[in-house]
C-alpha cells in the first residue's frame, strides 16, 4: 500500500538525514492527510469511520505535485534562479518515485485509442468521457494535458 510505503520511508529519511527526501515526503504526507480531512467532513462522519484517500486519489495527489513543481521549476529559470529550480526538480525526483512508469507517447496513444473505442466517442463533443476514462485507468502514469491534445487529434 502506498500509504504505508510512504509513512515508512519517511522514518527512514529521518534517520538518514536525507533533508530533500525528509522535506518532499512531509509535503507528500500533508497533502494527503489534508485530502483525507476533506472526505472526511465531506462524508460527514468521524475518523474512525472514514477510510481516507484512496490509492488513485494519492496517485492523483502527487501527480499534480509535479506539475505544480515542474510549473515552479520553469518559472525559477526565467527568473533566473537556477538553484530554486533545482530544488524543485530535485522534490520532482522524489514524487516520480511513488508513482506508476510514465507511459510513452506511443502508448498514450494507444489508450487514447482504446479509451475512444470502449467509450464509443464519436467527436470532440465526447471529449469529456474520453478522459474520465483515462484519468480512471492511467492516473500517475500520464499527462493529461497531453493525452487530452491527443484525444483532440484523434477526432481531426
Amino acid at each position: 500500500m502506498l500509504r504505508t510505503r510512504l509513512s515508512s520511508d519517511l522514518k527512514e529519511a529521518m534517520k538518514s538525514k536525507d533533508t530533500v527526501r525528509l522535506s518532499t515526503l512531509r509535503l507528500i504526507c500533508a497533502a494527503i492527510k489534508d485530502r483525507d480531512i476533506d472526505a472526511r467532513i465531506a462524508e460527514g462522519g468521524d475518523a474512525e469511520t472514514c477510510e481516507g484517500c484512496s490509492e488513485s486519489e494519492i496517485r492523483s495527489i502527487l501527480a499534480r505535485m509535479i506539475k505544480q513543481r515542474q510549473e515552479s521549476a520553469r518559472a525559477y529559470d526565467e527568473a533566473g534562479r537556477p538553484e530554486l529550480a533545482a530544488q524543485e526538480r530535485a522534490e520532482i525526483t522524489v514524487i516520480q518515485g511513488y508513482l506508476p512508469k510514465q507511459l510513452s507517447e506511443a502508448e498514450v496513444e494507444r489508450a487514447v485509442a482504446s479509451a475512444i473505442a470502449e467509450t464509443g466517442a464519436s467527436s470532440v463533443r465526447d471529449m469529456g468521457r474520453v478522459m474520465a476514462h483515462l484519468k480512471a485507468r492511467h492516473t500517475g502514469q500520464m499527462d493529461f494535458a497531453r493525452a487530452g491534445a491527443a484525444v483532440k487529434e484523434a477526432f481531426r
